[in-house]
């Protein structure tokens, strides 16, 4: 039964994307160009290639492909799902405009004088004296309207709604982009936690989650949120998941800077759903080698506080699942605890063992506009502070993006926390 329900989830899909990308075609190519004409023929092998290379940009880095040519395939492949989401939503409010200015041209058109169809003058005084001869005053017939005035007004109107969808939509995904390139902004938030004691108030928490490494985001990438890190001068660094998409063959140089983040008790990690379609175990064990803390369903005690980390759900089909008993069962409960969790659907565990503070990413904030929304169905918080009982709960939109390296009204972010003693 499985089986079928995913064929005919992938079947529907399918069918879907085929239908969009038959609209996108006919609005953008078939309504705006000529019958065998060379911009015809371009559009047309782009609606059939353009589609494939995302194909393949989805499935290459599971089915063993070479890296170079994940690469190669990730670019394109990817930008092109961001940019038909948002062509498609832009000619979407196209097609309520467009029968507005066909209406308007076709008025201008009526009542200029150029528009009028010539009458003969012959004809014309024909008429004029058999109606005098009866008396009688007969009305000019409605002048007509050339079908090739219509049909250029059409193309006017395909051209015109065509082109200021690909600007709205492709400028959309062109910030989007340069937002995620640009590197993640620092966030800042202040923390109450009843049971701190004044000895750790103002300890600063840099959060870093979803930095997702791969085929698009390289060296650079992670440079550029180290640096940032960095610059905060944090007590502690957390790192919650969701650090690659991809082997640490071919993502181990990508991931080397990590390796000079700084910071007064260390920086810690611990795993997202990504890490287990990546070998769990091997990043586990090179983040490690990198300078960074695994905290594997365990704990450590820092100035004032229990720092706790479990492994994220993803890791259940391979027994390594969220295990909160070892991570909090044996702890001292007078004292205050932040617990890094990749996902954010975790915090009634939270709440039941008596956590203070956790910490979250997986949600990207929805990360393209509106995917806040279907985010929203599946995640308690999708993005910053809420309250669950004794217990708070913080969601960062994460410091990069995974599939298109596009964000619309999500943009990444590094927050740094500042927990603050209510015996202050």
């Amino acid at each position: 039964m499985a089986v079928v329900g995913f064929a005919l989830v992938a079947i529907v899909v399918l069918a879907l994307l085929v239908a969009v990308h038959r609209y996108i075609w006919r609005r953008f190519v078939g309504d705006t160009t000529t019958a065998g004409s060379p911009l015809r023929r371009a559009g047309t092998v782009a609606a059939y290639v353009l589609p494939l290379l995302s194909v393949g940009a989805l499935v290459s880095g599971r089915s063993g492909v070479p890296f170079w040519l994940q690469q190669v395939l990730a670019w394109p492949g990817y930008l092109w799902l961001a940019a038909l989401l948002y062509l498609t939503l832009a000619l979407l409010v196209g097609e309520a405009v467009r029968p507005l200015l066909r209406r308007l041209l076709a008025r201008r058109a009526a009542g200029s004088p150029a528009g009028a169809a010539p009458v003969p003058e012959t004809a014309s005084a024909a008429s004029d004296a058999g109606a005098a001869a009866a008396g009688t005053r007969t009305a000019a017939p409605p002048a007509a309207v050339p079908a090739a005035d219509t049909s250029s007004r059409r193309l006017f109107v395909a051209r015109a709604v065509g082109g200021a969808a690909a600007v709205a939509g492709l400028g959309t995904v062109g910030y989007g982009t340069y937002g995620v390139l640009r590197g993640p902004r620092v966030k800042r938030v202040t923390i109450p936690l009843a049971r701190l004691p004044r000895s750790a108030h103002g300890f600063r928490i840099a959060v870093v989650s979803d930095i997702h490494l791969g085929p698009v985001l390289g060296r650079d990438h992670t440079q550029r949120i180290v640096d940032t890190v960095n610059r905060t001068q944090p007590d502690l660094i957390a790192v919650v998941g969701d650090l690659v998409d991809g082997s640490v063959a071919d993502l181990g140089p990508a991931a080397e800077p990590l390796a000079r983040l700084r910071s007064r008790h260390g920086a810690f990690f611990v795993t997202g759903n990504h890490e287990y379609y990546s070998g769990a175990a091997q990043w586990v064990d090179h983040v490690r080698e990198l300078g960074l803390h695994p905290l594997e369903n365990s704990r450590v005690e820092i100035a004032g506080f229990d720092l706790a980390g479990v492994n994220d759900i993803g890791g259940e089909s391979e027994g390594h699942g969220p295990d909160f008993d070892r991570a909090l069962g044996d702890r001292d409960r007078t004292r205050a605890a932040v617990l890094m969790a990749h996902q954010p659907v975790l915090i009634d565990e939270a709440v039941a063992h008596g956590v203070d503070l956790q910490l979250s990413g997986h949600t990207h904030g929805g990360q393209l506009w509106p995917g806040n929304y279907i985010a929203e169905l599946s995640n308690p918080t999708v993005a910053g502070l809420e309250r669950y009982g004794d217990t708070q709960l913080y969601v960062t939109r994460g410091a990069g993006a995974w599939g298109p390296p596009v964000r619309v009204g999500a943009p990444s972010d590094i927050t740094v926390v500042e927990l603050a003693s209510r015996q202050a």
